[in-house]
C-alpha cells in the first residue's frame, strides 16, 4: 500500500499550537487520498514550535502531488492554529514542500500548492487553475477597499485591528496598542507628573532637560548641545529625520524676495546672490503645502499655530549647508519679514524654531504617515487581492508588507482618528493632519517614490557638491542592492517582456493600485522603492529642535523676540511630555523585528531564488560594514540607512 509521510510544522508564536482536530487530504493528478485525521485531541501534537510526522496510506498512487488540503475542526472550544509548512515524502522517495505560514481559525480549511512559484500562464490543468481563481475570489471578498478619508490612499475595510483577517494581525495586539505604549513610554521617561500640565510653560530652554535627561544616546544628546547652531540646523535637511524636502534653488522665488544686500555677509565666494544661484550654491526648503492648513483647536484653553515657512540655504566653501534667510509665510509683505542671521539672536533663533516645527509636521504627516505607511498599505491590499500565494511577485512582496496593514489599522483606531492621541500635542491635530495629507496626496506619483528619481528631481544627485549627504549616498547603495536582488528574482520567472504582458494577474495588481489606491491619477507607471523611516527619538526628543506645536503666532516683525516669547511659543509641559512619549513609542521596533534581507519564512523553495537572497544579504552586509567604518570616531554618526537598521516592512 503506497504511503506518504506528511510532516507538519507549527509556528513558534504564542498560542500558535492547537488541541483541535486536524485533517489532511492529498490531491494528485490521478486521484485524492481519503480525508485523514492527523491529530487526536490532547495527544500533544501541534504544540507551539512542534514538528510532527504522520503516515497517510492510500490504495493507489495519487500521481503527481498537486495540492494539500488542511482542515481544522473544533474539539472543545475554538483554538486557532498557525501552520508554518508541510512537507510530503512520496512513495518514490521525493520530498515536496508546501509553504503555509497561515492561521487556521474556527472550522477552517486551507488548500496549499507546493512551494514552486508559477505565473498564471504556466498553469495548464483545470485543477490548479481553479484553485488559483478560488483563492483570489476569497481574498477579494476578504481584502476590501475602503475610503477612510476623502483624498487619502484607499485602505483596508476594517474598523479595528480585531476585524482584520487573522493572517495580517499582529502576533500580540497588546504589543502595538498605541495607548498602552504611550503609558509605557511616559513611565519609562518619568514624565508622568508633567502629563496634565497643559498651559504651564517651562521656565527656560534649559528646563526642557527635565524630560530629556532620562534617555541619552550619541545623536539626541549632540542635538541638545548644538541645536541652536546654524550648522546643525542645515545639517538636518541632509541627514536628519526628514532629508527629503531640501532642493537646489535654480531661481529665486518671487514670493521669497531675498536680495543680495540682505545676505551678502553670509556669502563666501565674492559672488552676488544671483551668481551663487547660477553656480548651484543656493538651496531652498519650502513648506508651501502647510499653507492654509487649520491649526489644532481641540483645546479651547490653548491656541495653537502653524506656519508655512521658506528657508534659503547656502553651500559654503567647506560644502556645509547653512541658513541665510527665513520667511515665515508664503506671502511677502511688511507683516512677513525675512529673518536673517544678522538679526537679533532671539529673532533668528525663533525663526529657525518655526522652520523646525514645520519640518516636524511635514515629516510626521507626509514623509512618515502618507508616503511610508499609507502608500505601502495600498500596495499590500492590491497584492492580496490580485496575486495568489503561488505567484512569484506575491512571494517577493509578502515579507515587506508584514504587519503594515495591522499597524495602520491601529493608527486609524487610536492615533490619527478624531480625538485620537495625535490630537493631544500636535499643531496639525484636530483635522489639520487630514487636510495636509489630502493636499500632499496630489503630488504623489510613482516616479516620486523612486529613490534616484526623487533625489535627482531635487537637484541633489551630485556627490561632489554635497559630500556629506549620507542619506543620499547610503540610500543609493541600498537601492542598487535591492534593485539587483529584485531583478535577479523577477528574471527567473519572466524570461521576456511578452511573459510579463501575458501575466493577467500582475496587470490586475497594477490596475488595482491605479484604480483604488492612487484613485485620482490618470495613469500609473514606473517602479517604486519600499520606503524607509528613521528613528525619531534621535532628532525629535529635544523639544526645541522639533516642536510638535507652537502656542504663539509667528512673529510679524523683527525685534519682538526674547527668551520669554520663545518659551511661550514652544510646547507647554503637558504637550512636551506627550510629544516625547510619541517619538519614543514611534522609535521602538517590534520585539520580533526582521531587517532588510531577512527571510525566515521560506515562501520560495527554488535554489536560484535562494542564491539571489544570499547574494542580496552579502551586498547588504558589505554596505553595513562600509557605513560602520565611516561612522567610526564621528561625533555625529549617520546610520539611518544602514541595512541592519532598516526593517523589512513598515510596522513602526
Amino acid at each position: 500500500m503506497p504511503t506518504y509521510t506528511v510532516t507538519v510544522a507549527t509556528g513558534s508564536q504564542w498560542f500558535a499550537g492547537t488541541d483541535d482536530y486536524i485533517f489532511i487530504t492529498l490531491v494528485g493528478t490521478d486521484r485524492c487520498s481519503e480525508r485523514t485525521l492527523l491529530d487526536k485531541p490532547l495527544y500533544n501534537d501541534f504544540e507551539r514550535g512542534a514538528v510532527d510526522s504522520y503516515d497517510v496510506r492510500v490504495e493507489e498512487d495519487l500521481g503527481e502531488l498537486v495540492l494539500v488540503k488542511i482542515e481544522k475542526k473544533k474539539y472543545w472550544v475554538q483554538d486557532d492554529w498557525y501552520c508554518k509548512y508541510i512537507t510530503v515524502k512520496t512513495p518514490s522517495g521525493d520530498y515536496l514542500e508546501f509553504p503555509c505560514f497561515s492561521w487556521l481559525v474556527d472550522d477552517k480549511e486551507i488548500v496549499l500548492r507546493d512551494g514552486r512559484a508559477h505565473l498564471p500562464q504556466d498553469d495548464k490543468t483545470s485543477l490548479v487553475k481553479q484553485h488559483r481563481q478560488k483563492e483570489l475570489n476569497f481574498r477579494r471578498k476578504t481584502f476590501r477597499w475602503k475610503e477612510w478619508q476623502p483624498g487619502f490612499p484607499m485602505s483596508i475595510d476594517a474598523n479595528a485591528h480585531k476585524d482584520l483577517p487573522r493572517d495580517i494581525q499582529f502576533d500580540s495586539e497588546k504589543g502595538v496598542d498605541f495607548v498602552l505604549n504611550y503609558v509605557k513610554a511616559i513611565d519609562n521617561l518619568c514624565v508622568n507628573h508633567f502629563m496634565h500640565m497643559f498651559q504651564s510653560s517651562w521656565t527656560g530652554l534649559d528646563d526642557f532637560e527635565r524630560i530629556f535627561v532620562r534617555i541619552k544616546n550619541t545623536i539626541s544628546e549632540y542635538v541638545m548641545q548644538h541645536w541652536k547652531e546654524d550648522f546643525m540646523f542645515g545639517y538636518q535637511f541632509l541627514n536628519g529625520c526628514n532629508p527629503v524636502v531640501i532642493q537646489k534653488c535654480t531661481k529665486l522665488p518671487e514670493k521669497f524676495p531675498v536680495t543680495h544686500e540682505m545676505v551678502s555677509v553670509s556669502l563666501e565666494r565674492d559672488l552676488t546672490l544671483e551668481q551663487e544661484v547660477e553656480a548651484g550654491n543656493i538651496y531652498l526648503v519650502d513648506y508651501e503645502v502647510i499653507d492654509g492648513i487649520r491649526a489644532n483647536r481641540t483645546d479651547p484653553c490653548t491656541m495653537q499655530y502653524l506656519a508655512a515657512p521658506m528657508c534659503l540655504l547656502y553651500r559654503n566653501v567647506k560644502k556645509k549647508i547653512l541658513p541665510i534667510a527665513i520667511q515665515l509665510g508664503q506671502t511677502p509683505g511688511e507683516d512677513t519679514p525675512i529673518f536673517l542671521p544678522t538679526d537679533g539672536e532671539n529673532d533668528w533663533l525663533l525663526a529657525k524654531i518655526w522652520v523646525r516645527s514645520a519640518d516636524f509636521q511635514y515629516h510626521q504627516n507626509i514623509t512618515h504617515l502618507l508616503r511610508t505607511h499609507l502608500i505601502t498599505e495600498m500596495f499590500a491590499i492590491a497584492m492580496y487581492r490580485q496575486l495568489p500565494a503561488v505567484h512569484p511577485v506575491y512571494k517577493l512582496l509578502l515579507p515587506h508588507i508584514r504587519f503594515t496593514i495591522a499597524i495602520n489599522t491601529k493608527a486609524r483606531e487610536q492615533l490619527i482618528n478624531e480625538c485620537g492621541i495625535f490630537d493631544k500635542a500636535n499643531a496639525t491635530g484636530g483635522g489639520g493632519h487630514v487636510q495636509l495629507i489630502q493636499k500632499a496626496m496630489k503630488s504623489v506619483t510613482f516616479r516620486s517614490l523612486c529613490f534616484p528619481d526623487m533625489i535627482k528631481a531635487r537637484g541633489l544627485d551630485c556627490k561632489e557638491e554635497l559630500p556629506t549627504y549620507f542619506y543620499r549616498d547610503d540610500g543609493y547603495s541600498v537601492w542598487e542592492a535591492t534593485k539587483s536582488f529584485v531583478s535577479n528574482v523577477v528574471h527567473i520567472y519572466y524570461t521576456s517582456d511578452e511573459a510579463l504582458q501575458a501575466d493577467e494577474e500582475i496587470q490586475a495588481f497594477i490596475k488595482d493600485v491605479c484604480s483604488f489606491g492612487m484613485q485620482d491619477f490618470d495613469h500609473c507607471g514606473g517602479r517604486t522603492e519600499r520606503p524607509v523611516y528613521v528613528v525619531q527619538y534621535d532628532w525629535f526628543s529635544w523639544i526645541p529642535n522639533a516642536p510638535s506645536t507652537m502656542r504663539r503666532p509667528p512673529p510679524n516683525q523683527k525685534g519682538m523676540a526674547d527668551v520669554n516669547l520663545i518659551i511661550e511659543s514652544l510646547p507647554d509641559r503637558g504637550r512636551s511630555s506627550w510629544h516625547l512619549g510619541a517619538v519614543w513609542a514611534l522609535s521602538q521596533y517590534q520585539d520580533n523585528e526582521l531587517y532588510l534581507g531577512m527571510y525566515p519564512n521560506e515562501h520560495f523553495i527554488e535554489k536560484p531564488v535562494k542564491a539571489a537572497m544570499e547574494k542580496f544579504r552579502k551586498q547588504l552586509a558589505e554596505i553595513t560594514s562600509s557605513i560602520k567604518l565611516r561612522n567610526e570616531g564621528k561625533k555625529l554618526p549617520y546610520y539611518n540607512m544602514s541595512p541592519d537598521q532598516i526593517p523589512n516592512s513598515v510596522a513602526v
